[in-house]
């Protein structure tokens, strides 16, 4: 257990800081699949701009990793393209 004013104060806020992050972690991985269960291309390019605006959010706070988030962009990317091949 802590001892000090300073580390008590620090567990307290770093479970707020946890619990934000799992939050916004959960949030985003639910818009990703949202978009690849998605079969509509006008809707999932729009979906495409929150989510990856969403990852580089994620990205920048260090919740995931920078690469991370790129991978995941440059995946869904390739499936909102692939929707408008499959309606044309």
């Amino acid at each position: 257990m802590a001892n000090h004013k300073s580390s008590k104060k620090a567990i307290r806020s770093s479970a707020k800081k946890r619990l934000l992050n799992r939050y916004q972690h959960v949030t985003t991985r639910n818009m990703v699949k949202k978009l690849r269960t998605t079969t509509d291309h006008a809707m999932a390019v729009e979906l495409f701009k929150s989510v990856s605006s969403a990852l580089d959010k994620l990205a920048k706070r260090n919740i995931i990793h920078k690469n991370k988030a790129s991978n995941n962009k440059s995946k869904l990317a390739r499936l909102v393209n692939g929707l408008k091949a499959a309606t044309a």
